[in-house]
């Protein structure tokens, strides 16, 4: 029986994680983590009866205990509640699929905890990589990712000798404007960029794909998880989101890992690592498909993603900058505060802003991602 703790099972990617779990019974939940979605959590620990349970408000936990006082399970509270299920001596593999940089404390107390990491929280390595990765190492702990895109790197990898990578191929879909102008993208509304033409995901994670931002963030964890350098990592935009990623090796072959879009895959994957599993759902039909097709993507009109290769050449607390104005970016877009074409401008403006750090402790990323909060709300509101 292999034991599971998730961070963020009401999202997107914790309730995917829930359903390879019911399809998998040595699979066990023995702690769940979630924001402020009460209900769900509570429909969550009736059927899963995890012995921890964190909501990230004093009210939402205070409302929770009301509702599962007939349960035995210990419903914590804050930063506090998810360093406790970081930390727990049953489980054995840590689901980050909290989003926000709110995922980097927990993920360290874990790993300095012996835990294996299965990363959905792009944050984490995408501001402190130069420390996830070497404490990872230290305390013999695997890091296996959960983003389709960097699972289909890491299982086209299996097997294959350390520091044979010429190049990895990190596949998008374009989002649901690709090939658009900035005229045409200057009257987007809300609405428009949630429509993902391929995947169901969270609704910052859809803007995100839709400003090729998501893709940004993607290469800069792509940098610390495979130990490449950026000149290593190629963007490709692959519309059909078939070819999840491939890697391109020094004699020249690349082997890519294909399959539907599903998230399903990639979790049950990184829980069950080296093996595989059996699992229902739609098969690829290659005739159906008729074709695949790739194109360079486009960094003058979606201009997130050169900002990106940017940050992470830079380095220090730069990746914090361009991650925290895309947080608060997207919220104010979300919220119709700005339009959609200032969540670049933004990022470009707080780029410029902040001071760089050039080894940041974790005080020093969070405290760039506030700098960031507080100068873009100086300028929008």
């Amino acid at each position: 029986m292999k034991k599971i703790a998730i961070l963020g099972s009401t999202g997107s990617i914790g309730t995917q994680t829930l359903e390879v779990v019911r399809n998998n019974p040595d699979l066990q939940v023995v702690a769940l983590a979630a924001g402020t979605s009460v209900e769900a959590m509570e429909a969550q620990i009736r059927e899963f009866r995890p012995r921890l349970a964190a909501m990230w408000t004093e009210s939402a936990a205070a409302d929770l205990r009301a509702r599962v006082t007939d349960l035995d399970v210990k419903i914590l509270v804050g930063m506090d509640g998810l360093l406790e299920i970081a930390t727990m001596e049953e489980s054995q593999v840590l689901v980050t699929a909290i989003v926000g940089m709110i995922g980097i404390r927990p993920t360290i107390a874990a790993i300095e905890a012996g835990k294996d990491i299965a990363l959905a929280n792009k944050e984490t390595l995408v501001t402190a990589g130069h420390l996830i990765m070497p404490l990872a190492k230290e305390k013999g702990v695997s890091i296996l990712p959960v983003d389709s895109e960097h699972s289909a790197i890491f299982q086209s990898l299996n097997g294959e000798p350390k520091g044979r990578i010429e190049k990895i191929l990190l596949t998008a879909s374009g989002g649901p404007f690709r090939g658009k102008t900035k005229e045409q993208l200057r009257n987007i509304q809300v609405e428009d960029a949630l429509k993902h033409p391929n995947w169901a995901m969270g609704r910052k994670i859809t803007i995100d794909s839709s400003t090729l931002v998501n893709k940004g963030l993607e290469v800069m964890e792509a940098k610390w998880l495979f130990d490449v350098t950026l000149d290593q990592i190629q963007v490709v935009v692959h519309p059909q989101s078939i070819i999840h990623s491939a890697v391109q090796f020094v004699d020249g072959a690349v082997i890519a890992q294909m399959g539907t879009p599903d998230m399903k895959l990639p979790i049950q994957y990184a829980l069950f690592y080296p093996d595989r599993r059996p699992m229902g759902g739609a098969r690829m039909d290659l005739f159906a498909l008729g074709q695949l097709t790739f194109e360079a993507p486009d960094m003058e009109n979606f201009p997130g993603l050169k900002y990106a290769y940017q940050a992470s050449e830079i380095g220090g607390n730069m990746p914090t900058a361009y991650n925290a104005a895309n947080e608060k970016a997207v919220a104010l877009f979300l919220d119709r505060k700005i339009a959609y074409l200032q969540i670049p401008e933004l990022i470009a403006q707080s780029m410029e802003h902040i001071k760089v750090i050039e080894n940041p402790t974790v005080d020093e990323i969070l405290a760039t991602e506030q700098e960031v909060y507080a100068y873009i709300s100086g300028k929008v509101m």
